[in-house]
């Protein structure tokens, strides 16, 4: 009996004496952890959180730079009220992003499953798809400013060529804003092809094996099989695509410097007038703040009806 005992108090005793050793080892990684993390915690509060706040701080001021802030309250959200402009630049940033988003999605999305193929040379196509992604912006707005150019343009070259008139693409109210969405959806191609043949080629292949087995066609196998598979990229590109179509600028202030009249005006580049310009910087800041509101909220209402929790599980 003695020797069963000693064994049971053993049993019961070993357990007790391992986790001041597991306590230790977790304590280890635990500050492991923090410390590989620091550095990019460290970045977003120097240069997200920082600049937030003092955004915050700032809207509610009327501030010039030269001059030290003086607090006036709510003035500079009700100016953004009766602001003809800004509200013209909000409709402007939506009818931009409508367009280019879900045009270059669909675009990119026709792309990746083309090049998800056996496709001959297709690493050269993939890598020439991607080079505007990567190219400046400016430089990619030069370019399409030579191809809009009326007289000597590569895109009224084509129309005359086919025997129409081109329009003075940048000049027209009724074009401007056109050429912008183009430009957009043309340099916007590039990453999302690339993130949605990255979750092509990472789809598993035995449910295709097993639907077509079942006898199921290739348009029903994508859009019951690939298309809901894609979900998590899907949601990713299309909330990382909103926040780029409204944070749109480089080729607004190269190709149109927001004319004519306005017609091509955006949110940043209103911001940007309005604090580097008109060097009001509370205002522009209370213009910040409605920018990063509207992106929280398209971002919040993308979650709701996608499912975005369950889709990237």
């Amino acid at each position: 009996m003695a020797p069963t005992r000693d064994r049971v108090r053993a049993t019961a005793s070993g357990p007790s004496a391992a986790p001041p050793r597991g306590r230790g080892l977790q304590r280890a990684r635990r500050r492991a952890g923090l410390l590989m993390v620091a550095p990019a915690v460290l970045h977003a509060l120097i240069w997200i959180g920082i600049p937030l706040v003092a955004a915050v701080v700032l809207s509610f001021t009327s501030y010039d730079v030269l001059t030290p802030p003086r607090f006036i309250g709510l003035e500079n959200f009700r100016d953004l009220l009766s602001d003809n402009v800004f509200r013209r630049a909000v409709l402007n940033t939506s009818i931009y992003t409508f367009f280019t988003v879900p045009v270059a999605m669909g675009i990119a999305l026709l792309i990746a499953l083309m090049l998800n193929t056996r496709l001959a040379g297709r690493a050269i196509f993939r890598t020439a798809i991607f080079i505007p992604q990567v190219t400046a912006t400016i430089a990619v707005a030069l370019v399409w400013l030579w191809i809009y150019d009326p007289r000597s343009g590569l895109a009224n070259a084509v129309l005359s060529f086919l025997g129409l008139d081109g329009p003075a693409w940048l000049s027209s109210t009724d074009w401007a804003m056109p050429a912008v969405i183009v430009v957009g959806i043309w340099q916007g191609i590039g990453l999302k092809m690339l993130i949605y043949l990255a979750a092509l080629q990472s789809l598993p292949t035995d449910l295709y094996e097993a639907a077509s087995v079942d006898g199921a066609s290739k348009f029903r196998q994508f859009f019951s099989l690939t298309l809901p598979l894609l979900r998590p990229a899907t949601f990713f590109v299309f909330v990382t695509s909103v926040i780029g179509a409204f944070q749109s600028f480089d080729q607004v202030y190269i190709l149109t410097d927001g004319g004519p009249a306005n017609s091509t005006t955006m949110m940043t580049y209103e911001i940007y007038k309005s604090a580097f310009r008109e060097f009001r910087m509370g205002y522009a800041c209370a213009q910040s703040l409605v920018l990063f509101a509207l992106l929280l909220f398209l971002t919040l209402l993308n979650r709701r009806i996608t499912g975005g929790d369950r889709a990237t599980r």
